[in-house]
């Protein structure tokens, strides 16, 4: 917890200086990809994963050095071919997970949040899930299990294999010629997030294309198809913790709904879609037909919105650099309150973004208890004794931003209300 802490201190920044140099280079050649609201939601999804991860938010079912432990058939030390083999089997657990999220109705709730940017760009790369509290990745592994790769190996190379997926979410990047037969290019990956009929569920691959070769599943960029990007049912909001759950209410839901028995155990093991027919004709949803023709989602927010939002955003940044530097020093349960700040956060300035007028009252809510956290511990989790000067910065920045964020949504609240009035009277 505490290491992965301090590599994501460094890893942070490096990501949010190639999200801004790409918004950047399209600015630069014309071809901008990345929208300004989407870039921010894309980040803040982000933001609530690492911190889950930092948290330890999640259970393994078998961790991978209980089966080395008791099926390995070898056992080999930690040379470079090791870590060779060991990659390869991670890439190969990569692309069954990856797979298996798109085709099973349970498992696309923790995957939908990838896909939901209706772009394509490195922000939508960190859209990562905080809805998977189950961990069944190491049952792929069994391949490396049995060679008795060490487990140490297999700790070393995940991030970095998860690292290595982040490039190839581009749009900038055109076909690389030969490597387009070996790993995952950007090219590769755009038919992977597109909705086209031609590409829908192509190219789970991570690293090494060669796995949706021998399985059946990949599909080339088509010079005539260019890719749509998004999701075929619309999350339609920028609130990252919202994209997480929507899908696992709508199963829960139809669960509840149907008459059928038989259904309420087993529609959440059906294809990715699938709907009782009661439920479905009952309750139908939003659902784009035509690729080639809907509406991105973007809500009307004044300028004052957008640029309210990065700085929300920034100051999150600047907080859990100091959260992720210092974990074991802040300690348990305290490390669970600055994650419930951080997640309340996040979901009162993407309410924000959204244009829901109640974004200020959870934003009061969010300050509230940041305010609660000082009053009780006289300090924002020991943060006086490294910087004597920060904590009057944060209760200022508590106070103001509960003034900014409120006047806001009551300026949001009184445009609604106004186009609705005049869309009556006419």
């Amino acid at each position: 917890m505490e290491t992965y802490g301090k590599i994501l201190v460094i890893a942070m920044p490096v990501f949010l200086a190639l999200v801004l140099l790409e918004k950047w280079y399209g600015w630069k050649k014309g071809f901008d990809t990345v929208r300004n609201m989407d870039m921010v939601s894309s980040l803040s999804s982000g933001i609530t994963n690492v911190t889950k991860d930092v948290l330890g938010l999640s259970i393994t079912i078998v961790g991978y050095s209980w089966l080395v432990k008791h099926v390995a058939l070898l056992e080999i030390k930690a040379t470079w071919l090791t870590y060779v083999i060991a990659f390869i089997a991670l890439d190969f657990a990569g692309y069954w997970v990856h797979r298996l999220s798109h085709e099973i109705n349970l498992f696309w709730n923790k995957h939908l949040v990838h896909h939901s940017s209706e772009e394509f760009n490195l922000a939508c790369a960190l859209r990562q899930s905080i809805s998977s509290f189950f961990n069944i990745w190491s049952f792929f592994l069994l391949p490396a299990a049995f060679l008795g790769v060490p487990a140490q190996v297999i700790a070393f190379l995940a991030p970095l294999h998860l690292f290595a997926q982040f490039w190839y979410h581009t749009r900038h990047i055109g076909k690389m010629g030969f490597l387009e037969h070996i790993i995952v290019t950007p090219s590769h990956h755009r038919v992977h997030h597109a909705i086209n009929p031609e590409y829908i569920d192509k190219n789970h691959s991570q690293i090494f294309i060669v796995w949706d070769k021998l399985f059946g599943t990949f599909q080339e960029e088509l010079p005539d198809v260019p890719p749509v990007y998004g999701i075929t049912r619309p999350v339609s909001t920028w609130n990252p913790i919202k994209i997480n759950f929507q899908h696992l209410w709508l199963l829960i839901m139809d669960a509840w709904r149907t008459q059928s028995w038989k259904e309420k155990f087993l529609l959440w093991w059906k294809p990715t879609g699938y709907r009782p027919a009661d439920v479905a004709e009952k309750y139908p949803i939003k659902k784009i037909d035509d690729v080639y023709h809907f509406e991105k989602y973007a809500p009307t927010v004044s300028p004052l919105v957008e640029m309210w939002a990065w700085v929300q955003m920034t100051v999150l940044l600047l907080m859990l650099t100091y959260f992720f530097g210092n974990i074991a020093t802040i300690g348990m349960p305290s490390i669970f309150y600055y994650g419930a700040f951080v997640f309340m956060m996040v979901y009162a300035y993407t309410e924000l973004m959204d244009g829901n007028p109640l974004s200020g009252i959870y934003e009061l809510l969010k300050n509230l208890f940041g305010a609660g956290i000082i009053i009780y511990s006289g300090d924002w989790f020991g943060i006086s004794s490294k910087y004597p000067w920060a904590l009057s910065i944060i209760v200022a920045y508590l106070f103001g931003s509960t003034l900014v964020t409120g006047y806001l949504a009551w300026q949001q609240y009184k445009n609604r209300t106004e186009t609705e009035a005049a869309i009556a009277s006419s």
